[in-house]
């Protein structure tokens, strides 16, 4: 049985606030935007990933736990290897646009998701072992958070961040 939340259409408004990098969280487009390309694929001295690592970082985990949360036949790459690219610098300028295009339309879905009043934010997924829509939500958006942070010192160390 569903729980009658009176505060859902808060909740729900409070997490894609989130999910949008509300708050205190920095927004996946000022982040990726207007980065030189000559710098996309270099690592600053003393940290391990370049700003492309980090970017499909984000949109592979990200797709993961969307596919995850709406898909029961959805299996999850290889941790960790199928969940950082291979390169430390995105084969062209498209690649990295489609990267930034394909990360906009997951995260999309993932609030349409939440944004949605037929789904139970509480419900446990049938095919999971304890998650729910709610607990995915929140597992991307600390996620995306956490890296795009990362990505924010990549871009203060290559010199390209105005605070």
């Amino acid at each position: 049985m569903a729980i009658q939340d009176p505060h859902d259409k808060q909740l729900r408004e409070h997490v894609i606030y989130l999910l949008n990098g509300g708050g205190a969280h920095a927004r996946f487009d000022d982040v990726v935007k207007d980065l030189p390309e000559e710098l996309c694929g270099r690592k600053p001295n003393g940290l391990p990933h370049s700003a492309w690592m980090l970017l499909e970082h984000l949109r592979l985990a990200q797709r993961d736990i969307l596919e995850f949360s709406r898909n029961p036949r959805h299996k999850s790459p290889e941790w960790p290897k199928r969940y950082w690219p291979e390169t430390e610098a995105p084969p062209s300028t498209a690649a990295w646009n489609k990267s930034v295009q394909q990360f906009h339309k997951d995260l999309k879905a993932m609030q349409d998701l939440v944004a949605n009043p037929k789904i139970d934010l509480y419900a446990r997924l049938p095919w999971g072992d304890g998650q729910t829509i709610l607990r995915e939500a929140l597992l991307v958006a600390d996620h995306n958070a956490y890296h795009l942070g990362q990505l924010l010192d990549v871009r203060r160390l290559l010199g390209t961040w105005k605070d």
